[in-house]
């Protein structure tokens, strides 16, 4: 997002482009986008939020998508589904090959919006995500807790990758039920997912090999991972063989021994 925003603020908007509506939704094709300025640029869970003077651009890349700013006169590609042209002689281009992503607009306020309005608070929000709202959270539920952590009507942001990493920094197995953690292991594994995201920000991102930052680079924070994807490998701390289980259609990775 820091890449995107360095172009995208204060940048006036010339027009938009749409070679291809049918994503998960519909792109609006009537989004009165043409003479607007970006003012800001925020994230909300998986959602990007191009904030206007009259509403907001809503971007979600869905399992594939990118963005990319580019010259104005680079010619898209067969999955170049949408851009947003600057008047400054670039553009912002989404590619999404499977087209899951989203394009939308809304005019009011942005946290009341459907996809918006029903969300957990923002993991690297101290006043709103603490070990305090962690622990009543998890009360009486009888998930486990990578689930739990995943779920973003409890916490957005924290996917596959992240909560497996963060769960073995914590030294929390991913099949422990939320309900049984302590109040002083959820302030762990609090810090620990904080501590995650960061070092994933700083690193460029981690997801599918289909990757790619602002500028077209591939995220590096997977040549970090100490248990995801690395199952029959040994443990980086002890040694022990990392073990993969499957939960929730997904796969989760971790140490016997460093995480109970």
């Amino acid at each position: 997002m820091r890449g995107l925003a360095s172009h995208l603020e204060g940048a006036k908007i010339d027009k938009a482009v749409i070679r291809n509506a049918r994503l998960r939704w519909p792109i609006p094709e009537d989004m009165p986008l043409a003479g607007l300025t970006i003012h800001k640029l925020e994230r909300r869970a998986k959602y990007l939020l191009l904030r206007c003077e009259t509403g907001t651009l809503i971007l979600h890349l869905g399992m594939s998508g990118s963005l990319r700013i580019l010259p104005e006169d680079v010619p898209p590609g067969t999955h170049d589904h949408f851009d947003l042209v600057l008047n400054n002689g670039k553009l912002m281009r989404l590619r999404d090959p499977r087209r899951f992503g989203a394009v939308l607009w809304h005019q009011g306020d942005i946290n009341a919006h459907p996809l918006l309005s029903r969300l957990g608070p923002e993991p690297l929000d101290r006043e709103n995500f603490d070990a305090g709202y962690l622990y009543q959270a998890s009360r009486n539920r009888n998930v486990a807790i990578k689930q739990f952590i995943m779920d973003s009507h409890v916490v957005v942001g924290v996917g596959n990758i992240y909560a497996s990493e963060a769960l073995f920094s914590a030294g929390i197995r991913p099949q422990l039920k939320s309900g049984r953690l302590s109040l002083a292991r959820c302030e762990r594994l609090v810090c620990a997912i904080r501590a995650t995201l960061d070092a994933a920000i700083i690193a460029g991102g981690s997801t599918l090999k289909d990757f790619v930052n602002a500028s077209g680079s591939p995220g590096y924070f997977q040549q970090q991972h100490w248990v995801y994807g690395r199952a029959g490998e040994p443990c980086r701390q002890c040694g022990t063989i990392i073990r993969q289980v499957r939960q929730g259609q997904r796969s989760s990775f971790y140490c016997e021994h460093c995480q109970r």
